[in-house]
């Protein structure tokens, strides 16, 4: 007797059908799924006095070359109700958790600072996706003039975020009146009192709350950008790979983790050069996202965000997240810059590769072409 095939016994399904279009989404037999609560309204979330407490506790936490930031420990069953999960789609997005690719992203701003491939300096910043916030304190620390975090949960803004933001900023404000060494940027007008704004919502309709670009901007900054080698602040003993970028790797043993840099001209030096546009235009000249691209379906509207807010022509974005999400939603770093080189506005340079296992990480640099 001849078995009927699984195509036969199930209506609908065809071997079409597993591989159809991300645009909605399915099950993995093809099968619409249970469609998403619509998403919060996009609101601005204010500090409250709590959150400036100074009974506020923090446990710190460790980067490279002796840099501490500070984290706060809550859960999603004490905030949300929930399980102790990564992702509730639709109602939590990953929020409270502090993921590894963040720590990773400090630690690459941090190293382009040194390389003289950045500066936060009088810059206006956006983190999107926040959660912790460690990446916009970060910059925060290191002079940026206006720093806005954005995350799809109010309740991850309040008692992770926010909280987060003033204790680092309390305690930098210590150490420098005590004229100590930490991760302060020090200069004349060192006041460390960035204007920071907390926003929640989805990435559809932020732009109604965040700093866009205004169409006279788009028009201002039709500019061909060239560099010339003194651009690139190369160092010679690297080694150089196919695409002509400077390369070099290192082996972390205690952690397992393979750890491959490169540096390559990415226009991002021009970034020096934010500082003299009118402060009044919309707009920021650095965004940075963490785990952001786990959902195709996300994706296109987080791109179409970045665009809207990403100030021309020498505005640059800062991506950290696996090369291949596991969340489900089919997404991952290879999978944006795709929808990017797709889009052909933006250039895409791989910065840092962290092997651990065959879990790959990725933090990439985004920068007008």
């Amino acid at each position: 007797m001849r078995v009927p095939s699984l195509f036969a016994c199930l209506p609908g399904l065809s071997p079409q059908s597993l591989f159809q279009s991300t645009d909605k989404p399915h099950s993995l037999w093809g099968f619409p799924e249970k469609p998403l609560p619509p998403p919060p309204p996009s609101v601005e979330v204010l500090p409250s006095k709590d959150a400036q407490s100074d009974k506020y506790a923090a446990e710190p936490v460790n980067l490279q070359g002796g840099l501490t930031l500070l984290k706060s420990r809550v859960n999603t069953m004490d905030v949300f109700g929930v399980p102790y999960l990564d992702l509730v789609p639709g109602k939590y997005e990953g929020g409270l958790k502090l993921w590894e690719s963040s720590l990773d992203l400090v630690n690459t701003l941090k190293r382009e600072i040194q390389d003289g491939q950045l500066s936060f300096r009088g810059k206006r910043v956006l983190e999107l996706g926040c959660g912790n916030g460690l990446p916009g304190i970060f910059a925060c620390l290191k002079g940026a003039s206006t720093v806005h975090f954005q995350d799809f949960n109010a309740e991850v803004l309040r008692c992770l975020t926010i909280p987060n933001v003033y204790v680092n900023l309390q305690n930098a404000r210590d150490r420098l009146g005590r004229h100590c060494d930490g991760p302060v940027t020090p200069t004349r007008t060192t006041t460390l009192s960035p204007d920071v704004h907390f926003y929640a919502g989805d990435w559809g309709d932020m732009q109604t709350l965040l700093s866009v670009v205004g169409e006279d901007q788009i028009d201002a900054s039709d500019i061909n950008l060239n560099f010339s080698e003194d651009d690139l602040f190369l160092d010679r003993s690297l080694s150089h790979n196919s695409s002509g970028a400077n390369q070099e790797t290192q082996v972390d043993s205690s952690h397992g983790q393979q750890i491959t840099r490169t540096r390559k001209l990415s226009g991002s030096r021009a970034c020096e050069r934010a500082s003299d546009m009118d402060p009044s235009e919309g707009g920021y000249d650095i965004i940075l996202m963490t785990e952001t691209v786990y959902s195709l379906v996300s994706m296109r509207k987080l791109y179409g965000l970045i665009k809207k807010c990403l100030r021309p022509p020498y505005g640059v974005v800062y991506l950290a997240a696996k090369k291949h999400s596991f969340c489900g939603g089919g997404g991952g770093t290879r999978q944006f810059r795709s929808i990017v080189e797709e889009d052909g506005i933006l250039g895409a340079h791989l910065v840092v590769e962290v092997a651990e296992s065959s879990n790959i990480r990725e933090i990439w640099k985004f920068f007008y072409k």
